[in-house]
C-alpha cells in the first residue's frame, strides 16, 4: 500500500482530524514507515503454526467482587480541588 497525499486526505475526512500543511509531509512519511513494517508480517513463514495457538477454552481469571470504601482516595483528589464541600467539587453555575 502506497502512503500518499490523497491517502491522507481521506483519512483526515474519515477521522473527523485536519492535518497542517506544514505537518503533512512528515504524517506521510511516518504512515509509510508504520505501513512497511506490518508489510514485513506477511514475508513470516507461518507454516505449520496452528490457527489457534494463542487461544484456549480456560475463561479470563477474575478477582472477587468485594465492595470497599476508602474515604482517603476522595480526600486525596480534593485536596487538589480548587473549591471543595461535603466531598464535592464545587464548580461555576453553567445552566440558568
Amino acid at each position: 500500500m502506497q502512503v500518499d497525499d490523497a491517502l491522507l486526505t481521506r483519512l483526515e475526512k474519515l477521522s473527523f482530524l485536519h492535518v497542517s500543511d506544514d505537518k503533512r509531509k512528515e504524517i506521510v512519511s511516518q504512515l509509510s514507515e508504520i505501513v512497511s513494517f506490518v508489510d514485513n508480517l506477511s514475508e513470516l513463514n507461518t507454516e505449520g503454526v496452528d490457527d489457534t495457538f494463542a487461544m484456549n477454552d480456560k475463561a479470563t481469571p477474575l478477582r472477587e467482587d468485594t465492595p470497599h470504601c476508602d474515604s482517603s482516595i476522595s480526600e486525596e483528589i480534593l485536596i487538589h480541588a480548587p473549591n471543595s464541600a461535603d466531598n464535592f467539587f464545587i464548580v461555576p453555575k453553567i445552566i440558568e
